[in-house]
């Protein structure tokens, strides 16, 4: 049987370190929330999903990296396309685009909508992100010669 003494020691360390966990995590969803409104974080994709359901994880580093002048799309694609690419090595959501439309709505209950229209990028419609507070992301890849892709993954500030 454990003394008072170091009963209340052990409940004081697992309330320190609750209170850090919960600080740990607040600070982390302000970071999020200010990358997500400063329009300056990079969407890292660890999952894809095609419109036909095919569910693959991705081993390989892809991601979306949004800044106020700058789209870089840097994605697989895994579905089907309705007319292949001349360039065989040109597959996949590869882009840069210095002319977008964005948009940013926050959503009722925590986390952000965002959508963003490429002008300049000859493949790509729309690009629909929903991100949650948490720094969590869901992508949908809209393109015109191509049927949708979803992804998720993680949101992360700009470095």
């Amino acid at each position: 049987m454990q003394s008072p003494s170091a009963f209340l020691y052990m409940t004081l360390l697992i309330g320190i370190s609750c209170s850090s966990t919960k600080e740990a995590q607040q600070a982390a969803r302000d970071d999020i929330r200010s990358a997500v409104t400063a329009q300056e974080y990079t969407f890292k994709a660890n999952n894809a999903e095609s419109a036909r359901g095919r569910n693959r994880m991705l081993t390989s580093e892809y991601d979306l990296r949004v800044s106020k002048d700058t789209i870089v799309a840097y994605l697989p694609y895994f579905g089907r396309a309705y007319s292949a690419p001349m360039d065989p090595s040109s597959g996949g959501i590869k882009f840069t685009s210095v002319d977008f439309s964005y948009s940013l709505t926050e959503r009722p209950k925590g986390g952000w909508e965002v959508l963003i229209k490429p002008n300049d990028a000859k493949d790509v419609q729309q690009l629909f992100l929903t991100i949650s507070e948490n720094g969590y992301g869901s992508l949908q890849a809209t393109g015109t010669n191509r049927q949708p892709i979803s992804f998720t993954g993680q949101i992360e500030r700009n470095k």
